[in-house]
């Protein structure tokens, strides 16, 4: 996705007869803005908060440190196309409007509730905030990070997770890729509804989910709103087989990415409709 380039300006316009104290060109202070401007606007989008918003908007203010001012920092791909978790393109390529720059993993477990599982864990991850990133399997089971790095394991057991210690304490990127892999595999939308509060008031972090198999999830990327306080949001996904998190186009809008927030009704994306009501947040 590229933000609208505008004409390049000439080479004449830039230097418009002005010189310095030695006789030779300069370009006027007010030229090099100009063109700074040209330049700016023919970049493309590098993180979230770069998405352009609709005129008369402005982004919803985050405390620093938040999942919200985190999920605004993620970085973009320059490449559009989807692909799956094996090197296939997804043969839908119309749903996304951005891609994020996050692996999927060479595992079909990065799905839609893994995805916002991976970046809610990837947030607490980057703050050191370890003690934070805990999740629970279908079955109520605990899966915490900080066990995980000292050596927790499970096993399955009468069709219950069983926790021992059997593995050497070590704490790296290479565990913590382990871990979400595991949870992955145990945790899904319908165990990860119920974790999450039911919220009305949207916010950057939150999630629209439906548990259950099937079952989908959505997280709200971030939110903008404009003086009559209107609300917009970006909405993310990955869905099967594992695939590229990606920010969802609006199809009754067509080609934007922003959605507005509503009291009731469905909440239409390119391949699940929610209820308004199925917005929830992590506690």
């Amino acid at each position: 996705m590229h933000i609208k380039t505008l004409p390049e300006p000439s080479a004449r316009f830039l230097w418009k007869n002005s010189t310095n104290a030695s006789g030779r060109k300069t370009v006027p202070l007010k030229y090099i803005l100009i063109a700074s401007l040209f330049f700016t606007h023919s970049l493309p989008a590098q993180t979230v908060q770069d998405l352009p918003l609709p005129s008369g908007y402005s982004r919803l203010p985050q405390t620093a440190g938040t999942f919200g001012a985190w999920l605004r920092k993620v970085t973009l791909k320059k490449d559009n196309t989807v692909y799956l978790y094996n090197g296939d393109k997804k043969t839908n390529q119309s749903a996304q409007f951005a891609v994020l720059d996050i692996s999927v993993g060479k595992k079909d477990l990065q799905q839609c509730a893994d995805a916002v599982m991976r970046l809610y864990a990837e947030y607490r991850y980057a703050n050191r905030e370890l003690n934070h990133i805990t999740f629970k399997a279908t079955d109520g089971s605990v899966m915490d990070y900080a066990g995980w790095a000292k050596g927790d394991r499970f096993a399955l057991r009468n069709g219950r997770l069983k926790r021992s210690r059997t593995a050497t304490p070590a704490e790296n990127r290479a565990v913590f890729t382990q871990y979400l892999e595991f949870v992955f595999s145990y945790a899904g939308t319908l165990s990860l509804s119920r974790e999450l509060q039911p919220v009305t008031d949207i916010q950057p972090g939150d999630v629209y989910i439906q548990g259950g198999s099937p079952g989908h999830a959505v997280i709200v990327m971030d939110v903008a709103v404009n003086k009559a306080g209107k609300k917009i949001f970006l909405l993310a996904q990955s869905y099967m087989p594992a695939q590229d998190i990606h920010i969802l186009r609006n199809p009754v809008s067509g080609s934007s990415p922003w959605y507005e927030a509503a009291g009731s009704g469905d909440l239409l994306t390119p391949e699940w409709t929610f209820s308004r009501g199925d917005l929830k947040r992590f506690k």
